[in-house]
């Protein structure tokens, strides 16, 4: 009965070329041969390389160049944020603006100048933490003059509304602990964070201002709140996420 056998070399796959096809036709046996490329055998497949002098010199210095961009973005960003304060403290010291006046753009000044400072930073996943250290420390030092370890009147005058230090832990603790948060799990990857910011800093801040001014017609529920404030915050707010 007539068959058809296949025959391979034992060689390596790498090195089979032709392999051998034979017909058994009764009462002879016919032998066909045809060539064949070499079979292709990945290089390095499951081996791992080392990387070169060159490239690790280069992810290296990148690396140590991020840390520096990041380094000097934080330290410029603790003196702005503390400059920011003191300017307000010597205004509101000279009688040249109020003092409540001075708290809210404080208030606005503060989480927008923050948000504003982001693109400084290097492009790595760490830079994040590094501007997280900003509101970080603004909260234990919020924390320290709030439990009156420390004392400053012009921080307690410039950022609460009736200059007594208990109000540190409230609404400035509250305010920089939404800025820490932001920072560490939305940062520039998501549109929440800054839109937070924004109604927070932005339209929070400009409702009290306009509200003190012009609130005249007061919310029928909260008669400390008005028409224009609440309006002035969803204004303001949505402007300031925009932008």
């Amino acid at each position: 009965m007539p068959f058809t056998e296949v025959s391979l070399p034992s060689s390596p796959p790498a090195m089979v070329t032709t392999p051998v096809v034979k017909i058994a036709v009764s009462p002879s046996i016919l032998t066909l041969r045809f060539p064949l490329k070499p079979l292709p055998i990945p290089s390095g497949a499951g081996v791992f390389r080392r990387p070169s002098p060159l490239r690790l010199r280069r992810i290296r210095s990148t690396a140590v160049a991020a840390w520096l961009q990041d380094s000097g973005a934080t330290v410029a960003v603790l003196a702005g944020a503390y400059s920011l304060v003191l300017s307000f403290d010597f205004l509101t010291k000279r009688n040249l603006i109020e003092q409540n006046l001075s708290r809210k753009l404080v208030h606005v000044l503060s989480g927008v100048l923050f948000m504003s400072s982001w693109p400084i930073f290097s492009s790595t996943t760490g830079a994040r933490y590094f501007a997280a250290i900003v509101p970080l420390i603004n909260c234990l030092r919020l924390v320290a003059y709030g439990l009156g370890l420390f004392t400053n009147e012009g921080l307690i005058k410039s950022v609460t509304r009736e200059g007594k230090r208990e109000e540190l832990l409230r609404g400035p603790l509250c305010y920089v602990l939404v800025l820490l948060v932001c920072t560490l799990f939305f940062w520039r990857q998501s549109p929440i964070g800054i839109v937070s910011l924004a109604m927070m800093s932005g339209g929070d801040g400009f409702a009290d201002i306009v509200g003190r001014r012009f609130g005249t017609l007061k919310l029928p529920y909260n008669k400390r709140k008005s028409w224009i404030g609440s309006i002035s915050m969803f204004t303001f707010g949505f402007l300031f996420s925009i932008g």
